[in-house]
């Protein structure tokens, strides 16, 4: 079980690439700085398309099985 890249962009002014990626019915997009990685920032969408908090990879893993675990 894994994450799909769906698309990636890179601002060169500011050099902060954006990723967006999906599974099933989960997306999340990275905002992440290669020189500043541990300012890495999450947006999660639930099924619904309700923005997610997520501060840390851990809210982002617990966001996820949360998802998961409503589509069986």
């Amino acid at each position: 079980m894994g994450f799909r890249l769906n698309s990636s962009q890179t601002d060169q002014k500011k050099n902060i690439t954006t990723r967006h990626y999906f599974f099933e019915t989960f997306n999340f997009l990275e905002k992440l700085d290669p020189k500043q990685p541990e300012k890495s920032s999450y947006v999660c969408f639930d099924t619904y398309g309700e923005k997610l908090k997520v501060r840390s990879l851990l809210d982002l893993q617990t966001a996820f099985y949360e998802n998961i675990s409503q589509l069986k």
